[in-house]
């Protein structure tokens, strides 16, 4: 039924003005449109998010959002590490720490999170 239809990703913040500056000057995302004051919307390759003031913002403890990079990992990390993203290390069952990447077998994945504490991540699959 849905199958066919776009999603869109939803992320709570308490100050959009803080998270413009996170979402446009660190991770390079444009915004596409907006509702007053309270929604900024981001296009991410054919995607949106969603960005809006909520009272809840930061009580996710779980990724939020995740991009798909195939061989790129390594080289937006640096790149958004010297922007100065902070990447989360998490100590995970047969998972080997790169860098500030997590290594599973075949599949890279770094997590890092947004001013207000949503978590996003870059997997290499």
């Amino acid at each position: 039924m849905l199958g066919h239809i776009d999603a869109v990703a939803n992320l709570a913040v308490k100050d959009l003005a803080v998270a413009r500056r996170f979402y446009e000057d660190m991770l390079g995302l444009a915004q596409v449109d907006a509702e007053g004051d309270e929604v900024i919307v981001y296009r991410s390759g054919n995607t949106r998010l969603n960005v809006y003031r909520s009272a809840f913002a930061g009580t996710n403890q779980a990724t939020a959002v995740t991009w798909s990079v195939d061989g790129d990992i390594e080289r937006l990390v640096a790149a958004l590490k010297a922007k100065g993203v902070r990447f989360e290390h998490y100590d995970m069952p047969g998972t080997t720490l790169a860098g500030d990447i997590h290594v599973m077998g075949d599949m890279k994945v770094a997590w890092f999170k947004d001013p207000d504490g949503n978590i996003l991540n870059l997997i290499n699959v």
